[in-house]
């Protein structure tokens, strides 16, 4: 019997690879908009404007203090309600671009604000502007504190694309679901599910740990 539901496994593996193809898009359209949302929000909180510290910093609390599957729902079946009607697919790019850029930014200003004050000033007294300070004084040391947690938050933010299946997303969880009515055999599926995962999310962890590893040093 296990190897009659291998055999079908694999008669529907280019399925999977859809799949795949779809938590890849996902991911990296998400990793990308994360990234330069995260950035921004991130030296708007480090700077010294309290009103917009304080209201990131509600944002940013609000969404790693809510579940992201409870933000999924919002954004896609609370929304319409109030006259915006998302598709799955764009719902699950904003909600992955709200959630991953709310983490993205708590690492850039930690990062930020472990440089010296003593940078800040020499940068100022040669005669920077504010924008000139942030990109060739303070970020490009920044750098090497950011870099090693933001690549590891990469990897969280791959394998949270297997949440925004609940809104019918064809990924790469949405298809072992479908795949586990025509083959009952649920250990078998998801293993193929979680060494697809594994496939696209291990060579990032290699680079969080080359990267923490140089920095460390």
């Amino acid at each position: 019997m296990i190897a009659f539901y291998f055999g079908r496994l694999m008669e529907i593996f280019p399925f999977f690879l859809k799949g795949l193809w779809m938590t890849s898009k996902i991911a990296f359209i998400s990793l990308v908009t994360c990234t330069l949302i995260g950035f921004v929000l991130g030296i708007l909180r480090s700077g010294n404007i309290m009103v917009l510290k304080r209201l990131i910093g509600v944002y940013v609390s609000f969404v790693r203090g809510t579940p992201f599957v409870v933000q999924v729902f919002i954004i896609f079946f609370i929304l319409p309600e109030w006259g915006v009607q998302l598709e799955a697919f764009p719902a699950a790019l904003l909600a992955m671009a709200i959630m991953g850029s709310a983490f993205i930014c708590e690492i850039v200003a930690g990062g930020i604000n472990s440089i010296p004050k003593g940078q800040w000033e020499a940068a100022s007294s040669s005669g920077l502007t504010l924008v000139q300070q942030l990109r060739l004084v303070i970020v490009p040391q920044a750098m090497k504190v950011i870099l090693p947690p933001l690549v590891g938050q990469y990897v969280l933010l791959i394998k949270d694309t297997s949440v925004v299946s609940v809104i019918g997303v064809m990924e790469l969880t949405r298809v072992g679901w479908v795949t586990v009515v025509r083959i009952p055999e649920g250990l078998m599926v998801f293993s193929l599910v979680g060494v697809l995962y594994f496939m696209i999310s291990y060579p990032l962890i290699l680079v969080s740990n080359y990267l923490e590893q140089k920095m460390a040093v």
